[in-house]
């Protein structure tokens, strides 16, 4: 209960965890239907689907040591509407360029907030509980890939594929404005001096 909802700093990063991997789980069951219905073929699809994880994998190595020196909070919250700005840019456009363009801001988003959560799970949590903390926020981040993909696969039932995407960015944006209200600015501990 305490990670869920009664720490302001972990039900946020909680909640932006569980919106992460909600769009994620989105993106992997809908786009590649929403692109084959927009003509694309499967090697384009295909570049689209491996420049995302594969942006996300490679800039996560510099935004986790950012996270450290900038804080928390402004990437966890910039990465959110980064990865909202991708899906919009999916959503309203018809051309593979600007899906490619899309791409590279998802995968840029997610490396901003992928790593800073985890963080900022471990920064508010004491040592003492922090394996229980960091399991719920796991629970509720990894809950996200089955939500994204039953709440975005209704959605495209009822009202199509462009009302799924642009309502699950409206949903990343707004869990970025939840941690920008909620968090407070956490960074990594300073390492005690060993001079004395």
């Amino acid at each position: 209960m305490l990670t869920s909802l009664g720490d302001r700093n972990l039900f946020a990063a909680s909640q932006a965890g569980l919106v992460n991997n909600l769009n994620d789980g989105m993106s992997w069951g809908l786009f590649p239907l929403f692109f084959v219905a927009n003509g694309l073929g499967v090697e384009r699809i295909g570049v689209l689907k491996a420049v995302y994880p594969a942006v996300w994998g490679v800039l996560q190595v510099a935004t986790g040591p950012l996270s450290d020196r900038w804080g928390r909070k402004g990437l966890i919250v910039a990465g959110m509407w980064v990865q909202a700005a991708g899906l919009l840019l999916t959503a309203m456009t018809r051309d593979f360029g600007w899906w490619l363009l899309a791409s590279l801001l998802l995968g840029l988003g997610t490396a901003m907030v992928y790593p800073s959560l985890i963080a900022a799970v471990s920064d508010a949590s004491h040592p003492s509980w922090r394996a229980r903390s960091l399991s719920v926020y796991r629970f509720w981040r990894d809950l996200g890939y089955a939500i994204g993909a039953l709440s975005a696969g209704l959605i495209a039932d009822f009202f199509g594929f462009v009302a799924a995407i642009a309502a699950i960015a409206a949903l990343t944006f707004l869990s970025g404005v939840i941690v920008a209200v909620a968090m407070q600015q956490t960074t990594a501990p300073t390492p005690a001096r060993s001079d004395g």
